[in-house]
């Protein structure tokens, strides 16, 4: 077994790094304040090629696994950039692997080079107010009118919908009470996210990440060209699961590196502040919860590397994405709780940082699916027990 980086992966990781110091603490801070899409921290990610690192090399990207996917996003996350960084670039990282997979030729060098480029933002319209993980009961329906569809309905929680050029959306294109399988009558579409009347996007004021918008996203008569649907009419549900465990690990590296970017901090504090004459790092009840997050991360990361190690290769990897998911999530909402308790009072205050790692951590520990269903997942697909729900 060999659990080291390759040379190739290392320097993947080297080169990020490097592009994230061009983007330091005062301009995230900044971001965190002011709100605005990172547009040049965007740019630059396109500009060095890595936005296309899961996209085949025929339609302009690296063609690399997931694995190379999950070094960049932790790398980015851990710069300080954290989930406002992490999340600039995250769908256009693998979010459009079903064209990729199930996507025409057509679409493909129709669709995926301009992403690669940079010069499209992509979002995702899966979440529903009324439905939440419950997918295959959507109420957005798209129906066929000749040469397009006709989309009515409601999402919510799109991510980059303020500032996206397209999206990929899941609509049901059959009645659910018309399906054999709930499953079924279910379509994806990559199209065009035309503002002109069709459709509302409502940003969502939230905790954190503000660098980055939240949305609801309302359609009413939006019309999508025929040649915009990905693969067959009423199988998109099975498109998008196709990519859910590569999701989880990318969000799950981007939990790492948000912990690690915490614990970082709190260690560099640690050594200078000094209270009752001695630093207070040299104290065991500040050390032991640190250490205890650096043995928590590590571990973490390893489950990430395998998952990701298990999908590369074409093997089952269900239970190893979502076991990375819940243990990154919950080892970096924890380092970042302990960086905050480490700097005191200051930990309180916006200038030190460790506050925005606390408030963004929640995101991977929420999103995109919450710890109590993968407990669900790993005690049914795993240890055998009965479905709870």
């Amino acid at each position: 077994m060999d659990f080291a980086l390759t040379p190739e992966q290392e320097a993947i990781r080297e080169a990020i790094t490097a592009i994230c110091t061009r983007f330091d603490d005062a301009y995230w801070l900044k971001r965190d304040k002011e709100g605005g899409f990172p547009h040049d921290f965007h740019r630059a990610m396109a500009e060095a090629g890595y936005l296309g690192i899961c996209i085949p090399e025929e339609y302009g990207g690296s063609g690399l696994g997931i694995t190379e996917a999950a070094i960049m996003m932790e790398a980015i996350a851990a710069s300080g950039a954290g989930m406002s960084g992490a999340t600039a670039v995250h769908l256009n990282i693998f979010g459009l692997n079903p064209v990729v997979v199930f996507g025409t030729e057509e679409q493909k060098r129709r669709m995926l080079p301009p992403i690669v480029r940079g010069e499209v933002k992509a979002c995702f319209g899966v979440t529903e107010p009324t439905t939440g993980l419950d997918t295959t009961r959507l109420k957005t329906r798209a129906e066929r009118r000749g040469d397009r569809y006709v989309v009515n309905g409601q999402k919510v929680w799109i991510s980059t919908a303020q500032v996206a050029d397209t999206i990929l959306l899941l609509a049901r294109t059959t009645p659910i009470e018309q399906c054999r399988n709930p499953a079924d009558g279910i379509s994806l579409f990559y199209t065009r996210l035309d503002r002109s009347g069709a459709t509302t996007v409502r940003e969502i004021d939230k905790m954190g990440r503000k660098a980055v918008d939240s949305n609801e996203i309302f359609f009413e008569d939006f019309e999508v060209p025929l040649e915009d649907r990905i693969g067959e009419e009423g199988k998109g549900f099975r498109y998008i699961l196709h990519g859910l465990n590569p999701e989880r690990v990318l969000i799950a590296a981007e939990a790492v590196g948000i912990g690690r970017a915490a614990l970082k901090r709190a260690a560099a504090y640690a050594k200078e502040r000094v209270v009752f004459g001695r630093p207070i790092g040299q104290n065991q009840a500040v050390q032991h919860p640190l250490a205890q997050d650096w043995m928590a991360l590590e571990a973490a990361w390893l489950m990430c590397l395998n998952a990701a190690w298990r999908y590369d290769r074409g093997l089952d990897c269900g239970a190893q994405a979502n076991a990375a998911k819940y243990l990154s999530a919950e080892a970096g909402l924890k380092a970042c709780q302990n960086a905050v308790m480490t700097h005191g009072g200051f930990g309180y205050a916006r200038e030190y940082h460790v506050e925005r790692f606390m408030r963004e951590a929640m995101i991977p520990w929420i999103a995109p699916v919450s710890p109590n269903l993968i407990c669900c997942y790993i005690a049914e697909r795993v240890l055998g027990l009965p479905k709870s729900y």
